[in-house]
C-alpha cells in the first residue's frame, strides 16, 4: 500500500504541476475569465476529434491507451461541471466510464493567432482562451481490468465573431500543436498500485522519450503502438491496415 500511495501523490503532484505551468503562460493574460463563461456550454471541445488522433499512454512503460469520450452534458445545477461517458481500450479490454469534468481555470490569451498565411487574420475571432479543470471517470467495477482516472486537463478554444465557442485548431498544423491535454492517473479496484496515465488531441502531454516525432506524434515505443508507427511503413500493404485499424470504431 506505500508503493501505491507513492505512485498516486506521484501522479497527483505530476497533475498539479500541469495546471500551475499553464496558469504561469505567458501567452495568457493573468485575469480569470470564468465568470463570463458561466452560461456558456464547452461540451463540443471534448468530441470533436476522431478518435484516430487521439492518443494516450498508461503506467511506466508507456502502454498505450485509447481513450475515447462519447457524450457529455453540462449539468444544469452544478455551475461549470459536465456529465461525462466515454470508453478506454487497453490492448483487447474495453472498458465504460462514467464521470465529471469541472472547470476551473479560463485565461485569455494576450493576442490572437493567424494560422498559416494569415487564414484568421480577417476573421474577427473575439479571442483565444485556454481552459483548465480537473476530471474524476470510474470504469464499472463488473468489467475486467476495471479502475478510477483522475486528474487535471486544458483544453483551448476561441470565440468567432458571432459569439460562438470553438475548438481551437487554428494552430493546428504546427508541429507541436495540441488540445484537450489530460494528465492524471488510474487506479484499479481493489489493487494496490496507481498508474500514470495521460491522453491528449494530436499529442499527449509529459510523454517523456515516448513521442519522437518532429512533424506529428511518432511512437518510440512497441507496447501497442504498432499500428501508429505502420501509417508510415513504405510497405504499402502494411501502411493501408495500419490506417484502417486506426480509424476502427472500437468503442461501438
Amino acid at each position: 500500500m506505500l508503493f501505491a500511495g507513492w505512485q498516486l501523490a506521484l501522479a497527483q503532484t505530476e497533475a498539479a504541476k500541469f495546471t500551475s505551468d499553464q496558469l504561469k503562460d505567458k501567452d495568457f493574460l493573468p485575469s480569470e475569465f470564468s465568470k463570463q463563461f458561466l452560461t456558456t456550454d464547452f461540451s463540443t471541445l471534448w468530441t470533436h476529434t476522431e478518435n484516430e488522433y487521439v492518443f494516450g499512454f498508461i503506467g511506466d512503460d508507456y502502454q498505450r491507451i485509447r481513450v475515447k469520450i462519447i457524450t457529455v452534458a453540462k449539468i444544469k445545477t452544478l455551475p461549470n461541471t459536465y456529465d461525462v461517458y466515454g470508453k478506454s481500450m487497453v490492448k483487447s479490454n474495453v472498458d465504460g466510464f462514467h464521470g465529471t469534468m469541472k472547470l476551473t481555470n479560463i485565461r485569455k490569451m494576450g493576442h490572437i493567432s493567424t494560422g498559416v498565411d494569415n487564414e484568421y487574420k480577417n476573421k474577427s475571432i473575439k479571442g483565444e482562451y485556454l481552459l483548465l479543470g480537473e476530471y474524476t471517470f470510474a470504469e464499472s467495477r463488473a468489467e475486467k481490468h476495471s479502475g478510477i482516472f483522475k486528474g487535471t486537463f486544458r483544453s483551448d478554444f476561441y470565440v468567432d465573431k458571432h459569439g460562438k465557442v470553438r475548438y481551437d485548431d487554428i494552430e493546428q498544423v504546427s508541429d507541436s500543436y495540441t488540445n484537450n491535454r489530460f494528465v492524471g492517473s488510474w487506479t484499479p479496484y481493489g489493487a494496490n498500485t496507481a498508474k500514470g496515465c495521460n491522453w491528449g488531441d494530436y499529442r499527449i502531454p509529459n510523454s517523456g522519450d515516448l513521442d519522437g516525432g518532429a512533424g506529428e506524434f511518432s511512437p518510440t515505443k512497441g507496447l501497442g503502438w504498432e499500428t501508429v508507427k505502420n501509417r508510415w511503413s513504405q510497405d504499402k500493404k502494411i501502411q493501408a491496415k495500419a490506417i484502417t485499424a486506426e480509424k476502427v470504431k472500437w468503442w461501438k
